[in-house]
């Protein structure tokens, strides 16, 4: 396809600095302090190009260089079922993963996809480097899947615990790699492996997490769904968090909506919630504090464990970092909520049976604290209302589909060397 690559200047948070992304993969400037960048695109007013397909119809604010084959764009409609069982009458749902009955076609059953989309879509064409992604899953199986169809080499560092996530439609390719923290293992050792890798590597490029600017557009795509179709910025955005970065990008599109014009003003409020007992952004956020509140590693692994939504328990999220997910919350006048096991499993089932299809844990957990949020009045009944279903559709995806596990190539203990880590790495792909 003849795409000309989106045109748009990378800002800083912090100073507001301006400049252009020299070699395509800038993911902070490195002579100022440390701040999130964000992408400020020559076209202010959104314009939903169909004719590129899936998520790409919002190229106008995705810093993409290519188009991909395969990507799914969310699908948000209104809701009646779990609507009218709240009292809610502005409830809309987006809804990211399989649903073919909605138009929605994520095979990972995850809103990842659309990260893993707009990443890999801002690479040119002969990118000579190896893509390094750390993930607690869901985000993993994305961007396996992507790089996959796509012929794009990448290297994920995934913990063993989570590899019941890690399972596919159809095999993946050889160009995909994958290094595992051995059981016992979390999301943040998978994480700190994949900084070793990276660090002073010509072979290897960090995917680059909340810093990436694709990420996060590419994940903003939920709000671009709801608000073109709801006509307006909603009041109040559900989603359960990890990292942090899909809120951080849901604030990010509202803002870029209220420059639009013609969307009404910013209002939204970010109502963010957490999987009990692992709920350290609650802690933080209640203290007021820009510093990440966060037990000792011992303590902290323990509430890992107890979590049925895994893909939640990141230690080291960009919470204070300028940009980040306090800002956001503080900027947006938003909340941190949270959900036991229990109340989030019960809140999936109440969903697919009144809305129709089986949803994730995480997500599961962001409708659990919707529910706790109408009982006690942090929405009104005429409040326009986004959920976003971060995942759903793998048991629907599952009938149809044999599916295929992808094996780790290496897995290292927890404690692993620098030097264990880069020679694992390298031997894979040098």
């Amino acid at each position: 396809m003849n795409f000309k690559p989106t045109e748009y200047e990378l800002v800083s948070v912090a100073s507001g600095t301006r400049r252009s992304d020299e070699g395509g993969w800038t993911l902070g400037f490195t002579d100022e302090p440390p701040s999130l960048i964000r992408a400020d695109y020559a076209n202010k007013q959104l314009t939903i190009r169909e004719n590129l397909g899936g998520m790409y119809q919002f190229a106008d604010w995705l810093p993409i260089r290519r188009i991909l084959e395969g990507s799914s764009a969310p699908v948000t409609y209104k809701s009646s079922g779990m609507a009218d069982s709240l009292g809610l009458n502005n409830l809309w749902i987006t809804f990211n993963g399989w649903w073919p009955d909605k138009g929605a076609g994520m095979v990972t059953g995850s809103f990842k996809e659309c990260e893993a989309y707009s990443v890999c879509a801002r690479m040119e064409d002969g990118f000579d480097k190896v893509l390094v992604v750390a993930s607690a899953g869901n985000t993993a199986r994305a961007f396996a899947r992507v790089c996959s169809d796509n012929n794009i080499p990448l290297l994920l560092f995934v913990p063993r615990d989570n590899l019941n996530a890690i399972e596919f439609g159809t095999p993946i390719k050889s160009c995909v790699k994958m290094i595992c923290a051995e059981t016992g293992g979390d999301y943040f050792d998978a994480i700190r492996m994949s900084n070793t890798a990276v660090a002073g590597s010509d072979l290897f490029v960090a995917e680059g997490g909340a810093k990436n600017i694709a990420r996060r557009d590419g994940m903003a795509t939920t709000v671009l769904s709801a608000v073109t179709e709801i006509g307006h910025i909603p009041d109040a955005y559900f989603q359960a968090v990890g990292s942090g970065t899909g809120a951080i990008s849901a604030w990010e599109a509202a803002m870029r909506f209220e420059a639009d014009g013609r969307f009404g003003e910013n209002n939204m409020k970010l109502m963010v919630s957490q999987n009990v007992p692992f709920t350290p952004m609650l802690e933080s956020h209640e203290a007021d504090s820009r510093e990440f509140l966060i037990p000792d590693d011992v303590t902290a692994r323990s509430y890992v464990n107890e979590v049925n939504a895994k893909v939640l328990t990141n230690r080291r999220p960009p919470w204070g970092v300028p940009g980040g997910l306090y800002d956001a919350l503080k900027a947006s006048g938003g909340s941190v909520l949270t959900a036991t096991n229990e109340e989030a499993q019960t809140a999936g089932e109440r969903f697919e049976q009144s809305e129709g299809i089986d949803i994730s844990d995480a997500a599961s957990v962001a409708v659990a604290s919707l529910f706790k949020a109408v009982e006690d009045g942090s929405v009104g009944k005429d409040d326009t209302i986004m959920l976003n279903i971060t995942g759903g559709g793998t048991k629907l995806y599952k009938e149809t589909h044999e599916m295929h596990i992808l094996e780790p190539s290496v897995i290292l203990p927890v404690e692993a060397s620098d030097d264990e880590i880069v020679e694992a790495a390298v031997e894979l792909f040098g």
